[in-house]
């Protein structure tokens, strides 16, 4: 029997070359990251669902926790719009409450010939 061969003879620079087209993106990710020194020849596949899993755990937080942040913020903003708003009807409701009395309308139309009355009103009673 012979022994096994191949048939192509592979040159040492076609192996890390980065262009071939039969490499994944993991092992692109363990080009880029090389990560051989704290985990050895390659990355342990029996890790990989858990870290994911961590991973998304992680991102979901992160996300709850801007999401959260981000609606504190937009109630504080409307607690001081209606702050300011609540401000706004006390000063106009003291203004409306001055205006309406008796002197001040009194001094308001006086330029018109209408004058205030001394006396009380007649009552005028009908006969059926």
């Amino acid at each position: 029997m012979s022994q096994n061969t191949f048939r192509k003879k592979l040159k040492k620079g076609n192996a890390t070359k980065s262009s071939s087209p039969g490499k994944s993106i993991f092992t692109w990710i363990e080009e880029k990251l090389d990560v051989t020194g704290i985990l050895g020849e390659g990355v342990p596949v029996q890790f990989v669902p858990p870290i994911g899993f961590v991973a998304l755990l992680a991102l979901i937080y992160i996300w709850g926790n801007h999401r959260a942040e981000n609606m504190v913020r937009k109630i504080e903003k409307a607690q001081q719009e209606v702050e300011d708003l609540r401000a706004d009807v006390t000063t106009l409701e003291a203004e409306v409450m001055l205006s309406s009395m008796q002197s001040e309308v009194a001094k308001r139309v006086a330029n018109q010939g209408i004058e205030e009355l001394n006396h009380p009103p007649i009552k005028i009673e009908v006969e059926k």
